[in-house]
């Protein structure tokens, strides 16, 4: 620790005056007060809470030491989630707690979470308070130390509300934005496609999917109005929940994060279900990962059969039509074929279904050569294209039979050879 005073210390240069400020009542908070309720320390303008779990703590199912571990295993797959190459270990996971959720310029985060691994498989989770107004660039400049030397930044819908909030308020201060360089990883993101579509809160996620749980948890809505609490009477004791939800936060990220590029790394097999099955293969395919994303696919189509879930027949739907796409692009024709067929006979949607048919009828048109087949398709295709009142879909399927008809006519006329 004595490293990160150093830091701090260059960062924020505490004169006689500051120190003044500091014991003046400006939220009128003393140090013993934020000191003795949150277990923190002062470095110079910045108020910070440090913690560090030991890699054999329990958190849900696992220990901390099981979940560095399949973070460092599968690290080399983070740009497969995050869309860039860039994207590397090490990892600092961050979250904020804000003054409001409008994300405007008025909106200030005051309390900043950060955390990672350290080499011995512990986490260290490090949050910066805001405990008075005029701290914050000394927090911000402190942060981005902190930030910076990330591989790649975690977050949990960062890209959409944590970092543009942070970003602003860094060009307030007119203190450069540096993390913004940084590959970024938004769990978020996957996380819907990969377990949760409804509510995808960090709270639901860490109970489906890691099996742990919160006792009196402070409730997000709440959160401002303890900060605001705080400010007005300097009674730090809301807000010992409140770093306590920020902590937990960070701890379930990493776990989620850990569980994701496990899945990735490991392939169909690790998948659990259809559906993070099905999320997998898309990982694979946007990736051009063809061979993966078949095989992803496949194993999603199997697990879809035996699925007793309400959402069995969506996912087997949306599994087959993702392994026939995925078939036509490796110019696996036939396979893709028998996928259409089986989309047919489940009797998916009529958009999927119309989809189905058509590839079918060009099937049979362009790669088999079965020319009365594709005939059928070719009007089943103009039959549900006109029923959907898409004059752009029913104009082609037009021109498709039209065509197809003047290649039967023309081999019927042909003369056959003696």
């Amino acid at each position: 620790m004595s490293s990160f005073s150093d830091r701090l210390r260059e960062i924020v240069k505490p004169n006689r005056a500051d120190v003044v400020e500091r014991a003046a009542p400006a939220v009128r908070a003393s140090e013993g007060d934020l000191e003795t309720l949150l277990d923190g320390r002062w470095y110079g303008h910045c108020f910070v809470v440090e913690r560090r779990m030991s890699p054999s703590e329990k958190y849900g199912r696992q220990t901390i030491g099981d979940l560095a571990e399949r973070i460092s295993a599968s690290a080399v797959e983070a740009p497969l989630v995050c869309g860039s190459d860039d994207a590397r270990s090490p990892f600092v996971f961050f979250d904020l707690e804000t003054t409001g959720l409008s994300g405007g310029a008025g909106t200030q985060a005051f309390l900043i979470g950060c955390a990672w691994f350290e080499e011995d498989g512990s986490l260290t989770t490090r949050q910066y308070l805001l405990a008075r107004y005029s701290d914050e660039r000394a927090m911000l400049a402190a942060v981005a130390d902190d930030l910076g030397r990330a591989g790649a930044l975690v977050s949990f819908n960062g890209k959409s509300f944590d970092a543009p909030v942070l970003e602003t308020r860094y060009l307030f201060h007119r203190i450069d934005w540096t993390p913004s360089e940084l590959p970024h990883i938004d769990v978020l993101h996957p996380a819907r496609r990969f377990w949760k579509e409804d509510d995808c809160s960090l709270g639901v996620l860490e109970q489906q999917v890691l099996g742990a749980w919160r006792d009196g948890d402070v409730s997000g809505y709440e959160v401002p109005a303890r900060y605001f609490q705080f400010v007005r009477s300097g009674d730090a004791r809301p807000l010992v929940d409140v770093l306590e939800h920020n902590r937990r936060d960070l701890v379930s990220l990493a776990g989620l994060t850990a569980r994701l590029l496990e899945i990735v790394s490991g392939g169909p097999d690790y998948a659990d279900n259809a559906r993070e099955a099905l999320a997998l293969g898309h990982v694979y395919a946007r990736a051009h990962a063809d061979a993966r994303a078949i095989e992803a696919f496949e194993r999603a189509v199997t697990l879809a059969a035996t699925s007793r879930s309400r959402r069995a027949s969506f996912l087997t739907t949306d599994a087959l039509h993702a392994l026939a796409v995925a078939y036509r692009r490796a110019r696996r024709f036939d396979d893709a074929a028998r996928c259409w067929t089986a989309l047919i006979e489940s009797g998916c949607g009529s958009g999927i279904e119309r989809e189905a048919i058509e590839a079918l009828a060009i099937h049979h048109e362009h790669r088999r050569r079965d020319l009365e087949s594709a005939k059928l398709f070719a009007e089943r295709n103009l039959d549900a294209s006109s029923r959907q009142h898409r004059d752009g879909l029913k104009s082609a399927a037009r021109h498709r039979l039209d065509r197809i008809e003047r290649k039967l006519s023309a081999s019927q006329s042909r003369p056959l050879l003696p």
